[in-house]
């Protein structure tokens, strides 16, 4: 029976410069995810800041190869390690010396509702879509718009919600639109409170036709909750 390899196990075959190869390998890789992550925005990472969703995808690699397969040798693996983390802790000290950086790798909050209305900024970014910002809504308990005074997505990719004293007369968003949408109203046909259908901004004047808020031109009878004006 063959003894352990102890030379396979700790260095492997390959050559000594391969050890530069892998620094330079793990260098490209965790600057790409980074990048990629930043793309694809933060919702999917929940509690944890981008770099901290990194640090766990790169190390549960890095040492998880080393663990199960025997032509991984340890001291590629070590290397792996040892470069993520000192990465991470450069990325650390470069987000709390500078708000340039934070910014870069964590992001902004970014706010989705002002009393009562979806900000038009907000429409158009790839954040959240609409469906997905009345989904999160419904789920801490808000039926219409005019119920929020300010909603915030934290650069974390969490949905922060103010409610409003007093509730105005707002967007419907219950039940789902995909089980029921509310019925379209030509504005010019009713003095009652509308909600335009994109953004949620209501009143009950008659015209113009489109939002005077986001320019789209589908209306809705606006609901009241908790003692709202009719």
């Amino acid at each position: 029976m063959e003894g352990i390899d102890w030379h396979r196990m700790f260095i492997g075959e390959e050559p000594p410069m391969f050890l530069l190869e892998i620094l330079i390998r793990t260098i490209v890789i965790y600057s790409y995810t980074l990048i990629l992550l930043r793309l694809l925005g933060s919702r999917a990472i929940g509690q944890l800041s981008t770099v901290e969703f990194l640090l766990v995808i790169a190390l549960g690699s890095a040492v998880g190869d080393a663990m199960f397969y025997p032509d991984v040798p340890l001291l590629h693996s070590l290397l792996v390690v040892t470069v993520v983390v000192v990465a991470n802790k450069l990325i650390d000290l470069g987000i709390a010396r500078s708000k340039s950086v934070e910014h870069a790798i964590d992001g902004k909050p970014e706010q989705a509702i002002r009393n009562g209305v979806v900000c038009v900024p907000f429409l158009d970014s790839s954040t959240l879509g609409t469906s997905e910002l009345f989904q999160e809504l419904r789920e801490k308990g808000v039926r219409q718009l005019g119920e929020v005074e300010h909603a915030i997505v934290e650069a974390d990719g969490v949905l922060t919600v103010f409610e409003a004293l007093r509730p105005e007369p707002g967007l419907p968003i219950v039940p789902p639109w995909e089980i029921e949408r509310p019925a379209e109203i030509d504005r010019r046909s009713t003095d009652q409170f509308l909600s335009c259908m994109r953004c949620g901004h209501t009143s009950a004047d008659r015209s113009p036709e489109k939002c005077a808020h986001c320019g789209h031109d589908r209306w809705t009878k606006a609901i009241v909750t908790g003692g709202g004006k009719d």
